[in-house]
């Protein structure tokens, strides 16, 4: 649920100077060139998954319309941009005045994407909209990264919840978008109350290392805990010796406490022990949650271990490996002319390396087969062929600078939950692949 739905006051400031100079540089040339005005149409994509990986995952679309919503050239802004001489003064002029009014259509959060998915495509004048193209690849460059990890190590815990908790090894504000990207990817809980205050995302939490070193025995510091917070608390048992902190646990909070958590060893066998050791002792309902620098590999091979929840973060929020989805933000039509009947004329960069791009105002649709689940992803200008006309992946977000898509951060979780499952089950595999779809373009 985001925080429109709950109602919470927290200010989101102007997000204008997230951008790169040459953005505004672009914009002063087009308005003296008389080309500013002239309807464009850009595409977010990526030409390629990071190696290995199977599908992308789109995370960070409810982000990105906040961003769009609050791009503002405030007082503060136009006064910085004046005294750095980035601008001149007409530009800085059209600045002052400027609200995104153009239209935006994109893949719905949670969606899957493949290389050359039109993930999200922006319509406007030139000027409009080439001023956003920095800030929109920020968010899905960093949200789509962290949610793809999520999806894996979700897939690899086979049903069993993670916890979110890598706010600690990363950026303050970063943590608060990880923790929303990986609940779109699956995640349950986050440790990050920032992340619930802003998202609505429940958190769990309750005791480090410290609080067992604070007091004078590990069985104080069990008993301040429960006496606090109950004994459906999680106590933390590897500060000590493991299978003596366990008996302290049961004996100070019965046969009823609720969880214990193990953060460092051989996790794979103090699983086994220590729930065989609550079984012997009666606390047969009593949960075993592990963390220490999980990912989606160390999660996988705990899945015959009697374990009950993963807490994941350095590689989560790093995105297990590939911290960037890669995305780009091109320019792939433009009328010629600033009238508004004038035909959009598809353009794109012609390059002998790999950064060669397909011009044209595109739309998607994933085919399937005769048992629903999908085969290809299907790229096109032009008319939509009849039979993917009820496959169409692209949905409105924005309708003439009015948001009109926003949507509960329950929805994209569920949204992908629904989008993996369509897959080929190969998509599931850990191993190193190629994309589990291919990308079929059909241009007009």
């Amino acid at each position: 649920m985001d925080t429109a739905d709950l109602g919470l006051p927290v200010d989101v400031p102007s997000t204008a100077l997230f951008t790169d100079r040459y953005e505004l540089t672009m914009l002063q040339a087009a308005l003296r060139a008389g080309t500013a005005d002239r309807r464009s149409v850009f595409e977010v994509f990526t030409r390629r998954l990071p190696e290995g990986r199977r599908y992308g995952v789109v995370a960070g679309t409810g982000r990105v319309l906040d961003a769009v919503e609050n791009f503002r050239f405030d007082a503060g802004v136009l006064d910085f941009l004046a005294q750095q001489r980035i601008v001149d003064e007409p530009t800085l002029a059209w600045l002052a005045d400027y609200r995104f009014r153009g239209d935006i259509w994109g893949y719905p959060e949670g969606e899957v994407y493949f290389p050359g998915s039109p993930i999200m495509r922006v319509e406007g004048t030139f000027a409009e909209a080439v001023l956003l193209e920095t800030v929109i690849l920020s968010i899905f460059n960093h949200d789509s990264a962290v949610a793809a990890a999520a999806s894996r190590m979700s897939t690899a815990a086979g049903g069993r919840p993670l916890i979110e908790m890598g706010a600690r090894r990363t950026h303050e504000l970063a943590a608060v978008a990880a923790a929303r990207a990986a609940y779109v990817g699956g995640f349950a809980t986050t440790s990050d109350l920032a992340a619930g205050f802003r998202y609505n995302i429940p958190t769990v939490g309750t005791s480090a290392h410290a609080f067992t070193l604070l007091h004078d025995s590990e069985r104080d510091a069990f008993t301040a805990q429960v006496q606090a917070h109950g004994s459906g608390t999680t106590l933390l048992v590897d500060t000590y010796d493991v299978a003596e902190a366990v008996r302290t646990a049961v004996e100070v909070a019965g046969k009823d406490l609720g969880a214990v958590r193990i953060d460092s060893g051989d996790l794979l066998l103090l699983a086994h022990r220590v729930r065989q050791q609550l079984d012997e002792l009666g606390a047969k309902n009593t949960r075993i949650t592990v963390t220490s620098d999980l990912d989606e590999y160390a999660i996988a091979s705990l899945a015959a271990a009697p374990v009950d929840a993963y807490g994941v973060g350095t590689q989560l929020v790093t995105g297990s490996g590939h911290p960037t989805c890669s995305m780009v933000y091109k320019l792939v039509a433009r009328a010629g002319s600033d009238t508004p009947e004038a035909p959009l004329l598809p353009v794109a960069k012609k390059s002998m390396g790999a950064k060669s791009s397909v011009g044209g105002r595109k739309w998607a649709a994933r085919r399937v087969d005769e048992h629903g689940v999908a085969e290809a992803e299907v790229v096109g200008t032009g008319a939509v062929p009849e039979e993917l006309a009820g496959r169409q992946l692209l949905v409105e977000l924005v309708r003439g600078g009015e948001i009109v898509a926003r949507e509960p951060l329950d929805a994209a979780r569920d949204r992908h939950i629904a989008a993996r499952a369509g897959l080929p089950l190969s998509a599931t595999q850990l191993s190193r692949g190629e994309p589990v779809l291919p990308t079929e373009y059909l241009t007009a």
